[in-house]
């Protein structure tokens, strides 16, 4: 790799959102370390990354395992050179009612979205703040902003991300490190079909554009900014409906969102 460029870390960076970050950064000078559990997913989206200009280090892990997400940061601490950015992106959703779902599928929400994102942060976060310099992006959503029915754990998860992120924000307030939440909604990746949700509203909706929520949000993590709802006027509008709605209300709106099913009910209203 080229020392003179700086270094970002993207998790998650197989497809998605997660692909369009690290391009975008490629794009914007950067090299990558680039993680994801699929390998050969995350090997086609390094030669696409490589095609925006960037030297690319391909680190496969599941990170839902602890000795994998260890095994991420030894690997980045041999490169030998200080990340610049990382953004911790890698988080997987679980659609269907609570009494449905295997534990074990709930628990690995958990595993992903919070237990890992909190692991990295404490490896990252010293290591920044000791050179007092670096800005981490996570990637929450507007779904951390409302009770999840037909997807409880995960809106759960990405609440904690959210107030996670805003208390890490105020520690550092006096340090040359910076914390960004990207809070993207409906996205037009493979999210919704590995969530088993194919048959819900959300699932069948139009989209926000995934370039669209990188860049978004990669304007705001380099402005320094504290969060960014990313996509198109109507998730946005969304967000700003969820801020004095209530509780309650917020959560039957969800429902008739994300329960299964709702795709062929909406067809037949």
């Amino acid at each position: 790799m080229n020392d003179a460029k700086p270094l970002a870390l993207v998790t998650g960076a197989s497809s998605g959102i997660g692909l369009e970050l690290a391009r975008q950064l490629a794009e914007r000078g950067y090299d990558l370390v680039i993680n994801a559990e699929d390998d050969t997913r995350l090997l086609h989206a390094a030669a696409q990354i490589r095609a925006a200009g960037a030297q690319v280090d391909v680190i496969q892990a599941d990170l839902r395992e602890y000795d994998q997400t260890e095994h991420l940061v030894d690997t980045i601490e041999a490169i030998g050179r200080p990340l610049d950015v990382a953004v911790l992106n890698a988080g997987v959703g679980r659609g269907g009612a609570f009494v449905d779902i295997d534990l074990a599928d709930d628990l690995e929400v958990i595993d992903l979205n919070v237990r890992s994102t909190v692991h990295l942060a404490k490896r990252v976060v010293r290591d920044m703040a000791a050179r007092d310099e670096g800005r981490i992006l996570v990637t929450s959503s507007i779904a951390s902003t409302m009770p999840g029915s037909f997807q409880a754990v995960y809106n759960a998860s990405k609440s904690f991300l959210q107030s996670f992120v805003q208390a890490l924000q105020n520690e550092l307030k006096d340090s040359g490190v910076t914390l960004t939440s990207l809070m993207p909604g409906p996205t037009e990746t493979d999210f919704f079909h590995r969530a088993d949700m194919d048959d819900t509203k959300v699932g069948q909706q139009d989209k926000d554009d995934p370039a669209q929520v990188a860049r978004q949000g990669l304007d705001a993590l380099l402005a320094g900014k504290e969060k960014v709802v990313a996509g198109s006027a109507k998730t946005k509008a969304q967000e700003m409906a969820n801020k004095i709605l209530p509780d309650k209300a917020k959560a039957e709106a969800h429902r008739k969102m994300a329960e299964p099913g709702s795709a062929e009910d909406d067809n037949t209203d």
